[in-house]
């Protein structure tokens, strides 16, 4: 069965929130309607969001690192914010794994939100019902764009392609292979929703400098340094590795 979902990497995650502001773009200009933005920066926003960033600083000082962690709607396998549901109007699509709501049958008394365990649905305060990520359900299947445009807003608007889309049971899609090659994770897992969305943990980078570019005769550093050119007399080892 086909399971659309997002794969976040944390690892080249620059929380700059371009997936925030493409998402509430071209949700509000969607069928999602008016997404309400009253207050965002304060340390209690308000208002209407499918995806947010949070940012966390980890470790001790003066060791100490920041990581970006974006979270919306992971449209579980079982989805807790369905069956609480009195009106019917959150679903899991059969065809696609998709979590929605239907506005015309929700009557915000935020069930949902009480039973999801990561904190993914919101209340909308102007149509007074609940709303969350679709996916961009409308965009994914729009025949009349190209066929790399039909991802969610936020994918394509990452400038790090710290955001993949695609069908996790696929095991030859992107996100498949990325979750595989990377020891990609399911959030919270302990709560038996098995979110389709996954994340790749940061990974500790080591950069190489390789004996050739230590030596190469177009070496900035070299040349600013003023070292001896390659295989002078003048030139050591203490002078390739000094800088």
């Amino acid at each position: 069965m086909k399971q659309l979902a997002l794969v976040i990497d944390l690892n080249v995650c620059v929380g700059c929130h371009a997936c925030v502001t493409s998402c509430k773009e071209w949700n509000t200009s969607g069928p999602a309607g008016f997404l309400a933005d009253r207050n965002p920066y304060d340390a209690d926003p308000s208002g209407t969001f499918f995806n947010r960033v949070q940012t966390f600083e980890i470790g001790a000082y003066p060791k100490t690192e920041t990581v970006h962690f974006p979270k919306s709607c992971l449209h579980c396998e079982d989805p807790p914010c369905v069956p609480v549901c009195p009106t019917g109007a959150s679903y899991k699509r059969a065809q696609d794994g998709i979590v929605l709501v239907d506005y015309d049958k929700c009557i915000g008394c935020k069930y949902c939100s009480w039973a999801c365990p990561y904190g993914a649905r919101e209340l909308d305060q102007n149509q007074r019902v609940m709303k969350k990520c679709t996916l961009c359900v409308d965009r994914i299947y729009d025949e009349s764009l190209p066929q790399s445009e039909r991802k969610p807003a936020c994918v394509l608007a990452c400038p790090t392609t710290a955001r993949l889309f695609g069908d996790v049971n696929d095991p030859d899609s992107v996100v498949s292979v990325a979750i595989r090659e990377n020891g990609g994770y399911q959030l919270m897992p302990e709560w038996g929703t098995n979110p389709a969305n996954h994340y790749l943990p940061r990974r500790k980078t080591q950069i190489s400098i390789h004996e050739d570019e230590l030596i190469r005769v177009d070496n900035p550093l070299k040349k600013e340094r003023q070292l001896p050119m390659p295989g002078s007399e003048e030139q050591t080892l203490d002078d390739i590795t000094s800088w």
